[in-house]
């Protein structure tokens, strides 16, 4: 077995692709916060690409953490000069491995926040990318403006304080380049928010605004800030995968990446200091990204928590079980057909009802191994997102709204805590405390989950529309279980709701 470094690298298989390049001649050209399993299996992916081509190799990539738990991935890359491998597996049981070069340096910025600002600061940094999660935009998640009165974002705010959050350290560096005279860098956030450019260039500017005002007003005339959409569905990393890797290829690796095959990058061309010719590895280069966006959105991501909720509740652990199972995947094709897919404007080059279909045979894959756990983690921030957009637009155009009420019921139901078999299950979220005892009341108030998580739900949790059918579905699950209520789910429009009123198919 061989340690994945730079010096071993001609002692690994030849069945294992290595980098084509001297890692000695990139530089860096990227600053990329977050560096975590997704960002190391797409956009690192990509700039590799070019450079085994003898391309882009002044852009090469400088991750930054910031929060604790990222010292972990600094001393994985630091132990194995920044290489890892990534492997792609398909559904027939075979693995691709490749080793990724393109990551080149990795500060973790609680050890030294100066170096970090600095490495923002530096003429050389021309792109500044971002996969810090939904949350990590501060967002309030009803009136969807910036929250400056988080006490992380009032600290950086503070007087000669030290930054530490995402916000003061890359306002910081962009306050030095101004003062020195450097050209502005590009903001490219890679996250799943929707219009995730302009939500980046009003949150950036809202807290620059709040310390400098002509600094802000800097920022908008000279930062530039362009929406992407990225997919590729990338679980966490398992000890078993690190076992298999070393077993199929003799590579011992701290920290691999493995996903699927697919991958898709759809990007605006919009930055301030050039950008590595991202085409030429397949990045769809477009002038508007918004369609791809809401596709993306409102039919993969909220079909994962279409998906993870009730095949949590029923006992299954893999998202492959839960989309190969008949109903559940029937399910999902009525929710994307039925009630996203109108929702969304022509994408072009795509059929929607295609790549629909593609989806679930992507979920399918057993070779992935994604945990429905993963796709169950950080529900709060996720559906308001990608799932209660559908709702309000089904709703203001008279359209039913089922499918995706079933969605949230069955959150809700998840939210208690145990599985239909009494198993019980830790809530992965920021606002768990508060879930937990809003769905631990629901028994008695069928409205308990909607009533106290209203900076969730907004005015949904008012409008009888949705909450009459939400309600007859989460009695139904507290009833009859999931099975039978998804099984059932047509007769609901026309049924009473714990001893309320019918409700017409005309209210759906």
């Amino acid at each position: 077995m061989t340690s994945l470094t730079e010096e071993a690298l001609p002692l690994l298989t030849a069945g294992v692709s290595l980098p084509r390049y001297d890692r000695g001649a990139v530089t860096t050209g990227i600053v990329h916060i977050g560096v975590g399993n997704f960002h190391r299996s797409h956009q690192a992916m990509y700039l590799d690409t070019l450079m085994n081509d003898g391309a882009a190799l002044d852009w090469g990539i400088c991750g930054i953490g910031l929060q604790p738990s990222n010292a972990a991935m600094r001393d994985a890359l630091a132990a194995q000069d920044g290489l890892y491998t990534l492997v792609i597996r398909h559904g027939d049981g075979s693995w691709d491995a490749r080793v990724i070069g393109s990551v080149v340096e990795y500060l973790f910025a609680p050890d030294d926040p100066q170096a970090a600002i600095e490495k923002l600061a530096d003429p050389a940094t021309r792109i500044v990318s971002l996969t810090v999660t939904e949350g990590g935009y501060y967002l309030d998640a009803v009136t969807g403006e910036f929250n400056a009165a988080d006490q992380a974002i009032q600290a950086d705010l503070a007087p000669g304080a030290v930054p530490r959050t995402l916000f003061g350290l890359v306002t910081e560096a962009l306050a030095r380049r101004r003062a020195r005279g450097v050209p502005a860098f590009t903001v490219l956030s890679c996250d799943n928010i929707q219009g995730n450019g302009h939500i980046s260039a009003r949150t950036f500017t809202a807290f620059a605004r709040l310390r400098d005002p002509e600094l802000a007003d800097w920022i908008a005339g000279h930062v530039r800030f362009p929406n992407c959409m990225v997919d590729r569905i990338t679980p966490k990393t398992t000890d078993e995968d690190r076992a298999e890797l070393s077993r199929r290829f003799g590579i011992d690796d701290q920290w691999p990446v493995l996903c699927e095959p697919f991958t898709q990058w759809v990007l605006e061309d919009d930055f301030a200091d050039g950008r590595p010719p991202l085409q030429d590895a397949g990045v769809q280069i477009v002038p508007d990204v918004e369609p791809y966006e809401l596709m993306k959105l409102r039919l993969l991501n909220a079909s994962h928590h279409a998906l993870c909720y009730p095949g949590h509740l029923t006992g299954l652990r893999f998202v492959h079980e839960v989309t190969t199972d008949p109903l559940f995947a029937g399910f999902l094709l009525d929710y994307m057909t039925g009630e996203a897919i109108p929702t969304l404007r022509p994408v072009p080059g795509v059929d929607l009802a295609g790549y629909a279909h593609q989806l679930i045979e992507r979920f399918s894959n057993p070779e992935v191994r994604d945990t429905v756990a993963r796709l169950c983690a950080n529900a709060s921030d996720c559906i308001p997102k990608f799932l209660l957009p559908v709702i309000r637009e089904q709703l203001a155009a008279g359209r039913p709204v089922t499918r995706s009420a079933a969605v949230v019921a069955t959150w809700a139901r998840y939210a208690e805590g145990t599985d239909e078999n009494g198993e019980p299950h830790e809530l992965d979220d920021d606002l768990a405390p508060q879930l937990r005892a809003a769905a631990r009341r629901q028994r008695e108030q069928p409205t308990a989950f909607l009533d106290g998580n209203r900076a969730v739900f907004g005015e949904l949790a008012d409008e009888p529309r949705f909450t009459r059918v939400y309600t007859a579905i989460l009695g139904s699950l507290i009833e009859r279980g999931v099975r039978e209520t998804y099984a059932d789910l047509d007769r609901f429009a026309d049924r009473p709701v714990f001893g309320g009123p019918v409700l017409e198919r005309s209210e759906q």
